[in-house]
């Protein structure tokens, strides 16, 4: 990753992660534990599609599955018992759409390359939905 990608996904951490963490923790109910693989999401020569992409792929489809989670109480009370944090990453290669998430001991892995059936937002969303709602 260049000088180029590095400030790029510096700025998207820094200037709009913020509001999405806020979004997502008001989604779930609680303050959930975010870590994002900045490094794996960042590639070579795309840093022009980060503002676009990643919110689409990763944050729109995440804050959307919690919400529909947590439309009730006993949706509220089962994510806030189950999931103890979020990571987000690009790190197992061709994953994408609806089976980007998996969840495992209180932990919701997003692994999705970054800039990949970006459109696909309501597929991702029914996938984390899914996953989370079997697993709770």
């Amino acid at each position: 990753m260049g000088l180029t990608e590095r400030r790029a996904a510096k700025e998207f951490e820094t200037k709009r992660f913020p509001q999405f963490k806020k979004d997502i923790d008001e989604a779930a109910g609680f303050e959930v534990p975010v870590t994002v693989q900045w490094d794996s999401l960042a590639k070579e020569e795309e840093s022009h599609l980060y503002d676009e992409c990643w919110p689409k792929v990763y944050f729109e489809p995440l804050i959307a599955a919690l919400k529909g989670i947590t439309f009730d109480a006993m949706g509220k009370e089962a994510l806030k018992a189950g999931l103890k944090k979020i990571e987000i990453q690009n790190r197992a290669g061709v994953i994408y759409g609806d089976r980007m998430a998996t969840f495992d001991g209180g932990t919701l892995l997003l692994d999705h390359q970054p800039h990949t059936n970006v459109d696909d937002v309501r597929d991702r969303t029914e996938g984390i939905r899914k996953l989370l709602e079997s697993k709770l």
